[in-house]
């Protein structure tokens, strides 16, 4: 049974560029790897965008 093709999106494309220099796991799930500075930024975004959100209903409730 031949396989689908499945289409690449962006994420697909932004992380293929993000390992271009991939250099073994210690890259990836190191200390400092990839993996984590990620999870640290998505975090980071996150809670910045819940944060915003609540500031600004607090201010449209005054």
């Amino acid at each position: 049974m031949p396989r689908r093709r499945i289409e690449k999106t962006r994420a697909d494309e932004l992380l293929d560029e993000l390992l271009e220099d991939y250099q073994g796991p210690e890259a990836i799930l190191g200390k400092d790897g990839l993996l984590k500075q990620l999870s640290k930024r998505l975090v980071e975004r996150a809670l910045q965008a819940e944060l915003s959100h609540h500031l600004e209903q607090e201010h449209c409730s005054v």
